[in-house]
């Protein structure tokens, strides 16, 4: 009988990802990542503003977690809590405490979540790209008399 190596069963796990099954772990993943909370975060720490005029594709940078609560308008102080927690133990960023009075908390997009920031960058350009054809799409929607 011969011994199947880790590095072998992930391997032959990783062949059976499959999202269209309900079992499948890369559900919960899609799940995580299509959070708008989670897009926005990506989008700020991968290159987002350092001001309010900037486009949102500068260099990645550390943020302290202040800053990201300002720039995450209408985002609660728990939501954001939980989810940098998520994108930690997910490994998409990190976070670096710093012992000074008070104490500093930054965090800084990895290279596995750099490499989800290129795909959900695209995302957030889109909505803003096209938003007002899905506005005036809405409205003819909602005031046409609805047919049968």
């Amino acid at each position: 009988m011969a011994t199947t190596t880790a590095a072998r069963r992930r391997a032959m796990a990783k062949v059976e990802y499959d999202a269209f099954l309900a079992v499948c772990p890369s559900r919960e993943l899609l799940d995580r990542i299509s959070d708008k909370w989670v897009t926005l975060i990506l989008c700020a720490l991968g290159g987002g503003p350092a001001n309010p005029d900037h486009d949102g594709t500068g260099e990645p940078r550390p943020m302290r977690y202040s800053e990201l609560a300002r720039l995450l308008a209408g985002v609660s102080q728990k939501m954001l809590t939980q989810t940098l927690r998520s994108l930690e133990r997910d490994g998409f960023v990190t976070r670096t405490v710093t012992p000074t009075v008070p104490v500093t908390v930054t965090y800084e997009v990895t290279e596995l979540g750099l490499s989800l920031y290129q795909a959900v960058r695209g995302l957030k350009v889109w909505a803003e790209t096209h938003m007002d054809t899905v506005l005036l799409n809405r409205e003819t929607y909602d005031t046409t008399p609805a047919e049968g």
